[in-house]
């Protein structure tokens, strides 16, 4: 059985920063690409950014360049997100995401429809 699961997430002044972590577990994900999702309240989930299998390529939203980093590390199946200079506006729910697809295009990776697999959430918020 495949489990994903977030952590990290919490309440955090404006211009602060936090790592939400994903590990991985029931499967190995080091062939296919992770990513991270966001769901704001009341607004349908979005993008944020995802690392291609390897760790190579590197996807963000484009509301998140600059601040939000991703790093992934496949020995331990795991997937970490550094947000920087946060907003009241990063507020949401932050997902996890993996896929199964042999050789998916990067061009995918920013639609949910692309990862079978997803974590529960962790809530982040960013407000003084």
């Amino acid at each position: 059985q495949v489990q994903v699961v977030e952590s990290g997430g919490g309440l955090v002044q404006p211009g602060g920063s936090l790592r939400l972590s994903c590990v991985a577990s029931g499967r190995t994900f080091r062939h296919h690409a992770m990513a991270w999702f966001r769901q704001p309240p009341g607004k349908e989930r979005e993008f944020v950014a995802a690392a291609s299998w390897n760790g190579a390529a590197s996807y963000y939203a484009d509301s998140v360049k600059g601040r939000f980093t991703i790093a992934r590390d496949n020995d331990r199946n795991s997937i970490d997100l550094q947000m920087n200079s946060l907003k009241p506006e990063d507020t949401a729910v932050y997902y996890c995401a993996a896929e199964s697809t042999p050789g998916i295009s990067g061009h995918y990776y920013g639609y949910t429809s692309t990862y079978d697999y997803w974590g529960q959430g962790t809530q982040v918020t960013v407000s003084s």
